[in-house]
């Protein structure tokens, strides 16, 4: 039996067994006195939540750096009072609240890194309410929340029977491909993960479906040499053009929305030199894997195409003149979808319901694309607020006036999926 037939057939059977001892639905649990006091917890210490957002933004975490963030993470943890806390092999800070037995193991994670280089400053500027700083909504807001609920289940008296994870991961942005949660279904946590959770973001919306993405860096080599004099050897940045242009002319399905783009163009020494090396940087993405699959062909079909016109372009060019083509993987994230029908995506509607809103259901690619693209249950949601600017210099965060409802909707949604005593 696979890894995942043996995952589903325990996660069915735990299920079972734990609707059958009468698991709550959110609107009954927010309804419950001591659950309640939770909730009016999170709105209370609102204030507390926001010092953690700012706090943690102001520690720089770049790509593949998160160190110095991580450690702060982890000292919250430890005054919290969370058990087994620990920085795993790949930088990931966990900590645990142990369940009494008998029910799932629910993740909850917020993402450590950014996307800016080393040396940006990250300084939070507060201006009449709203906070200016990069990261601040993508994942310092998702790092806080995460915070906030781990604080305020372990300040109540509430007992889960499964046990609840709060993670801190890395490499959630672009060049990180999701290494953090990888490590964490693969090895850290492997075979363990019942319900997987992921706040990224502001607002209030639900990824369910995820989107896949295949990166590439293409290159096309070459002698070189002076325009004029070396005028009739194969170039690479014309390769590398009539493989854009084909690129470019690609059909797609419209749905599901598949999509790509050539987001990077590098090579060149002077305009009066035939470059040695051109190369781009290619982006697709899919929430459909086939889809994904067949635009991968495509595009690697037209890769081989272009290098073998540019070289036969030039027939009295040598051979040691002809061009060689590299393509070097970026990232890869896998696709997947689950029915809207699923447990985890169904109590997620439901604790946001029981907090008076319905959230719409979306597709992105987040950290939640790892169990869904396994086939496990795994979904990611906004962490309340609003905002703009994700990835810019400009970014900026509000809490308006509900934003502890991000917070509560995911201590709401945890103590679903884990149960209560």
């Amino acid at each position: 039996m696979s890894n995942l037939l043996r995952h589903s057939a325990v996660l069915l059977l735990g299920v079972a067994a734990f609707l059958t001892a009468g698991a709550q639905t959110p609107a009954q649990l927010a309804a419950r006195s001591d659950v309640r006091s939770i909730l009016d917890t999170l709105k209370s210490d609102n204030a507390w939540t926001l010092q953690q957002q700012v706090a943690l933004c102001e520690i720089p975490a770049p790509p593949f750096k998160e160190t110095a963030r991580g450690v702060a993470y982890k000292a919250a943890f430890e005054k919290l009072g969370l058990t087994n806390v620990r920085v795993d092999a790949v930088g990931n800070v966990i900590g645990e609240r142990r369940g009494t037995g008998g029910g799932p193991t629910v993740v909850l994670a917020g993402h450590l890194d950014t996307v800016f280089p080393e040396g940006t400053d990250v300084r939070v500027k507060n201006e009449n309410g709203r906070l200016t700083g990069r990261g601040i909504g993508d994942d310092c807001r998702g790092l806080a929340v995460v915070l906030t609920t781990a604080r305020a289940l372990q300040a109540s008296k509430v007992q889960t029977p499964g046990t609840i994870i709060f993670v801190g991961n890395v490499g959630e942005e672009g060049p990180g491909n999701l290494r953090g949660t990888r490590h964490l279904f693969d090895k850290e946590l492997a075979g363990k993960i019942d319900y997987f959770i992921s706040v990224d973001g502001v607002g209030d919306g639900l990824t369910s479906r995820a989107v896949g993405s295949h990166r590439y860096r293409v290159t096309y080599k070459g002698r070189g040499g002076h325009s004029y004099g070396a005028f009739g050897i194969p170039n690479p940045a014309h390769a590398l053009g009539r493989a854009i242009a084909t690129i470019a002319d690609l059909q797609v399905p419209v749905t599901p929305k598949t999509t790509f783009s050539v987001g990077i163009v590098r090579g060149g020494t002077s305009v009066n030199s035939i470059p040695f090396e051109a190369s781009m940087d290619v982006d697709m993405r899919s929430e459909s894997a086939a889809s994904l699959t067949a635009l991968d062909a495509q595009v690697q079909r037209a890769l081989r195409n272009a290098l073998a016109a540019e070289n036969a372009r030039w027939p009295k060019a040598k051979a040691t003149d002809h061009l060689t083509m590299g393509v070097d993987t970026v990232g890869i994230r896998p696709a997947g979808s689950q029915p809207d029908t699923a447990r985890i995506v169904r109590v997620a509607r439901d604790a946001a319901r029981a907090l008076g809103w319905t959230p719409e259901l979306s597709a992105s690619s987040t950290d939640a694309n790892v169990p869904i693209g396994m086939g496990l249950p795994g979904i990611t949601i906004d962490g309340g607020g609003r905002g703009d600017g994700a990835h810019g210099l400009d970014e900026w965060y509000e809490d308006g006036p509900k934003g502890w409802l991000g917070p509560q909707w995911a201590t709401l949604l945890v103590l679903s999926l884990a149960g209560t005593k």
